[in-house]
This record gives structure tokens, C-alpha cells and sequence, in this order.
């Protein structure tokens, strides 16, 4: 979920959450103080969502390999600018 759309829609959260606050209690302190607890738990909830989605990711598995050493996996291949093969009515670039 990109920022502005996760933006927009807390906006509009924190916008609706207000008025309807306020036109449960009628009482402005009452309002300010509702909607910026609601705003922390939303951000603490976003925060803790993108962190799920951060560990749940497949790129942040623990192979086992010591940081900074190739896996066994990757000794005697081929690098990939050799596996590549040619386009047909594709042009060669100039900086290769």
C-alpha cells in the first residue's frame, strides 16, 4: 500500500471518528483528546502490519549461511550477463 493512499484513508478515518465524537459527547476536549488516541493506535497498527509484512516476507528467511559468503548454490555458476541470450530484432545497447 503506498503513503498516500494509506494517508488519505487515515485522514478520512480520523475526520469521520471526530464528528461523530463530537456529536456523541459535544465536547471538544472530549474530541481532540478521542481522535489523537485513535490516530496513535491506527499509526501502532500500521506500523505493526508493515512489520508482519516485513517478517512474513520470502526474502527474509535465515538460509543458515555465514553474511557476506556465497551460498553453495551460487560457486561455479555462470554469471547471469553470460546465461542471457539475445533478443531477436533487438538492438545492441552501446554501453555493454
Amino acid at each position: 500500500m503506498s503513503f498516500a493512499l494509506f494517508f488519505r484513508g487515515f485522514v478520512l478515518a480520523l475526520i469521520s471518528f471526530a464528528v461523530v465524537t463530537f456529536l456523541v459527547t459535544h465536547s471538544w476536549w472530549t474530541t481532540i483528546l478521542h481522535t489523537v488516541v485513535c490516530g496513535v493506535l491506527i499509526q501502532i497498527g500500521y506500523f505493526a502490519a508493515v512489520l508482519f509484512l516485513i517478517w512474513r516476507s520470502p526474502g527474509s528467511k535465515d538460509t543458515g549461511e555465514e553474511p557476506g559468503r556465497p551460498g553453495p548454490n551460487l560457486a561455479g555458476e555462470a554469471s547471469p550477463k553470460a546465461a542471457a541470450s539475445r533478443l531477436p530484432n533487438a538492438s545492441r545497447s552501446r554501453h555493454t
